[in-house]
């Protein structure tokens, strides 16, 4: 059997993404309010993002780590930011160029084992994410597109966000696979942001879009980034976190309450509303486990409306987001579209 074909063996199944809308969940996770553990706890956790679209003040702040889209939760995001249920994305950058991106270049990810042999997938050119697995061969075709879109950007220091609306432009002008978190983000003006936006292939375009072009080349700020989410603190005070994962997206976020602060704005609110669902253990003393009650020590959550949820996230956030959206309490919330506000210039500019 050649390599082709033996490859071809492995990429069999995709991944197909679960779809929150075909299931109303709400008769369930209501019951699971009378049960114990996780149960109790993820069943909070639905009702105060329930809240969050309840109140039409409030913004919502969307934070994703680990190896979500991959896993299949692409279309639970899609459906939370086309009925504006989300107002920002932060985001590590694996989910949204090396998957989610990936996915609009027209590739799949594809159903794996845990027990494969990883010399053999790497001799047929297949990463594995778990028991999940990606054609290496095309995430190299996603490298070159990063490198394409910013040799085509004005040279520069932009933030990840503003890169990010260029890869939605690119989605739209080349006639992609508009089902897209990216896509969607750029049509609806909702921010996506990167902090660390060069580990994943967006960074692997950067450096071969730098290397050939030494003196005048794209450059990525991350003060940009955090900059432009603290200003959507300061422009819209009431916010509430809905956190996947930990990580670099967790601290980004519930960081910018101090940043408000340090810049004058004294007066600024905790985040008022806050969910995590995680499986880190908060005893070592690291943050993707650490409590939203830790980070009420620290002035950046509010613990009216904290809850943890110790579970995994492609069990959890369907649940969680699904109730949400039967409730239809994000009816009549407005689009914020932050990221018209974020490109504005000033009057006096």
């Amino acid at each position: 059997m050649d390599r082709t074909m033996k490859k071809a063996e492995f990429l069999r199944e995709p991944i197909r993404h679960i779809e929150i809308k075909k299931h109303n969940v709400v008769p369930m996770v209501e019951q699971m309010a009378d049960m114990a553990f996780q149960a109790r706890n993820l069943a909070r956790a639905a009702a105060i993002v329930d809240l969050m679209q309840q109140d039409k003040e409030c913004a919502v702040i969307l934070t994703l780590a680990g190896s979500l889209i991959s896993a299949g939760l692409k279309q639970v995001i899609i459906d939370m930011l086309d009925n504006n249920m989300v107002d920002a994305i932060v985001s590590t950058g694996a989910n949204i160029v090396d998957q989610d991106f990936f996915e609009a270049l027209g590739f799949k990810h594809w159903k794996g084992s845990q027990f494969a042999d990883d010399s053999e997938l790497r001799d047929l050119a297949i990463d594995r994410i778990y028991d999940t697995y990606i054609d290496e061969d095309e995430l190299r075709v996603c490298d070159d597109t990063m490198a394409i879109i910013a040799n085509s950007m004005q040279p520069g220091a932009y933030s990840s966000r503003e890169f990010i609306v260029e890869m939605g432009k690119y989605i739209e002008e080349k006639g992609l696979d508009k089902n897209s978190i990216v896509y969607k983000a750029y049509e609806k003006g909702v921010p996506i942001f990167c902090p660390a936006f060069s580990d994943c292939s967006a960074g692997f375009g950067l450096v071969h879009h730098q290397w050939h072009n030494p003196d005048q080349h794209v450059s990525i700020d991350s003060v940009k980034d955090f900059r432009e989410l603290t200003k959507i603190k300061i422009e819209n005070d009431k916010t509430g976190i809905f956190m996947i994962g930990g990580g670099v997206p967790k601290n980004f976020t519930q960081d910018i309450v101090v940043a408000a602060e340090v810049l004058g704005y004294e007066d600024v609110s905790m985040h008022t509303y806050a969910v995590q669902i995680t499986v880190a253990d908060e005893r070592d003393g690291a943050l993707s486990g650490s409590t939203l009650k830790e980070a009420s020590s620290w002035g950046k959550v509010d613990t009216v409306y904290e809850q943890m949820v110790f579970a995994e996230a492609t069990v959890a956030m369907p649940l969680i987001a699904g109730y949400a959206y039967h409730k239809r309490n994000w009816e009549g919330r407005p689009a914020r579209n932050f990221n018209a506000m974020l490109d504005a210039k000033p009057v006096n500019a």
